[in-house]
């Protein structure tokens, strides 16, 4: 297994429209080739921000790999959202062999 999550500080206040809005995203995973599944915790809150990470399964590295060289991959990241209001800073990205630990978070989508 491997996972492929990314850290996103998400500015305080913005958090429904945030959820909302990767709700409604255009999902480019559907059928390809080892895309197991995708879930959006939602962990520290604090004044400036909520902390998101998401993640997605995969049966190997290689099957990740590929996927962010495809077509794919590129329409799932074309406009993250509409509202670039809603971030302080870049997706920060980890990939993992296996399964960390998440304690202290809850599953939000």
């Amino acid at each position: 297994m491997y996972l492929a999550i990314s850290r996103l500080q998400v500015m305080s206040g913005k958090e429904n429209e945030f959820e909302t809005a990767w709700k409604n995203r255009e999902q480019e995973t559907h059928g390809v080739k080892g895309f197991k599944k995708f879930n959006l915790f939602k962990g520290e809150v604090n004044k400036e921000f909520s902390l998101y990470i998401f993640h997605s399964e995969w049966n190997n590295e290689s099957d990740f790999i590929n996927w962010t060289k495809s077509n794919s991959f590129q329409l799932a990241h074309k406009n993250p959202t509409l509202e670039g209001n809603l971030y302080l800073g870049p997706p920060d990205f980890d990939g993992y062999v296996g399964l960390p630990d998440f304690e202290g978070f809850k599953v939000v989508i």
